[in-house]
C-alpha cells in the first residue's frame, strides 16, 4: 500500500458543529492528544498571581487544538493561522460564545478536563 493510500485511511477524529445565533458555524474536532491535554492544564493552572491571563490563555490554547474551521458570515475559515488570529481579534460578544461553545464541547467530550 502506497504511503498517499496509507495516508487517506487514517482514522479521523469526529467533528462538531455549533451555530450561533447569527448562523456563523464553528467546527471542532472530538479529540485531544495526551500532550495537549496536559498543556491545557499547566495553562489553566497558570500563575496564581493572574488568574484572568492563565484562563485566557487556557481557553485560546483549546481553540487553537479543537477548531477546524469557524464560517463567518459564509466565509470559511480553516487554516490554522486564520483560525487564531479571527479568534484573537473576535468581539466580547463572539469570544464569550465561543467560551460557551468550548465549556459545552469540553464536557461532552473531555469530561475529565476543567472546563475554561
Amino acid at each position: 500500500m502506497s504511503r498517499r493510500a496509507r495516508k487517506r485511511e487514517r482514522l479521523r477524529a469526529p467533528e462538531s458543529d455549533y451555530t450561533d445565533p447569527e448562523g456563523n458555524a464553528l467546527t471542532l474536532r472530538g479529540s485531544l492528544s495526551p500532550g495537549s491535554r496536559a498543556e491545557y492544564a499547566r495553562a489553566l493552572a497558570g500563575s496564581p498571581l493572574s488568574r484572568e491571563d492563565a484562563w485566557q490563555r487556557a481557553a485560546e490554547l483549546l481553540f487553537e487544538r479543537l477548531a477546524v474551521r469557524w464560517t463567518i458570515t459564509g466565509l470559511p475559515l480553516e487554516r490554522q493561522g486564520e483560525l487564531i488570529g479571527r479568534y484573537r481579534m473576535a468581539s466580547a460578544e463572539e469570544r464569550a460564545w465561543v467560551r460557551d461553545v468550548l465549556r459545552e464541547h469540553v464536557a461532552a467530550n473531555f469530561p475529565e478536563l476543567d472546563p475554561p
